[in-house]
């Protein structure tokens, strides 16, 4: 069977649902339909998208702290729904990211939800790699290794990217002087793809980019669709079609997904964040949340 009028529905690049919005989701898989605001008009124009299992291909969750969704996962079950995780893990320092999950937090929750539904539904991403005052590149390294070696035997894929050059991102972390000379420098990225090639080897970890134009095959490093046709048909067991997302930036591989989520939702604060311009509105915007809205906002 082919996904046809299927969708597959995004969960999401714009926040972390199941961080802070678990209980609104699981309200709208009850409910079988939620609206997604409209990204430039979110006060005029809303998108009716619907969450019966009927019409659902996948989910896919985007998230540093599963653990809210994690007691729902049996009643997506039940309502026949197929899903995986993209599980970021970085352990940023907190002038960096200030808020998200401890680094020894994020991995035992990463070996339980592994644990739970499968590893090869769990994907790990350490991602962006930003090369700062507070996070060189050994840096990097170590932390790298510390994780996958914590991970090992939970853990088959991992996605890496590097540090996109937005404005907000320049702004943000020059604000408070942490940014590297080298940030945004391709070369620095070649060399640090020999040392993760190294780290990963013997361990059945594979590496993959995420939206990078810079080739890394040598070092046995693809490029990546997060949003995955092959990974999704094996999960759903069906002949899925893929199509280009092209509302993803050009250099992204995923296949057209639904995303139900809202920018400026998210509490993590992460200095690098594409999806949040404030903080102060993000919170503002997170009191106003309703469970019971049909809409995120």
């Amino acid at each position: 069977m082919k996904n046809g009028l299927k969708s597959v529905i995004s969960v999401s690049r714009r926040t972390d649902i199941p961080a802070f919005y678990t209980r609104w989701f699981i309200n709208r898989i009850r409910a079988g339909y939620c609206y997604v605001p409209h990204p430039l008009f979110p006060a005029q124009k809303h998108k009716f998208v619907s969450l019966k299992p009927d019409d659902v291909l996948c989910f896919v969750f985007w998230t540093r702290s599963p653990a809210p969704l994690m007691k729902y996962l049996t009643e997506l079950d039940e309502r026949g729904y197929k899903y995986y995780f993209q599980y970021t893990i970085l352990g940023y320092p907190q002038g960096i990211d200030p808020y998200s999950p401890k680094l020894q937090q994020a991995l035992s929750v990463f070996k339980d939800l592994s644990q739970l539904i499968g590893k090869e539904k769990v994907i790990l991403r350490y991602d962006p790699i930003l090369f700062s005052k507070l996070t060189p590149e050994q840096w990097h390294c170590e932390q790298i290794e510390c994780i996958v070696k914590a991970l090992k035997g939970n853990l088959n894929k991992m996605v890496i990217s590097f540090i996109d050059p937005y404005r907000k991102t320049k702004l943000r972390m020059g604000a408070d002087d942490l940014l590297d000379i080298n940030a945004f420098i391709p070369e620095t990225y070649v060399q640090i793809a020999a040392r993760i090639q190294k780290i990963v080897q013997g361990l059945d970890i594979e590496v993959f980019t995420c939206a990078e134009s810079i080739d890394l095959s040598m070092y046995g490093i693809r490029h990546n669709r997060c949003i995955d046709d092959e990974l999704i048909g094996k999960i759903c067991q069906e002949q899925v079609v893929f199509k280009k997302d092209t509302g993803q930036r050009k250099l992204c591989g995923c296949m057209k997904s639904k995303d139900i989520g809202v920018n400026n939702t998210c509490i993590f604060g992460c200095k690098y964040c594409y999806a949040t311009n404030s903080l102060t509105k993000a919170r503002e915007n997170f009191q106003k949340h309703n469970p019971a809205s049909a809409a995120l906002l």
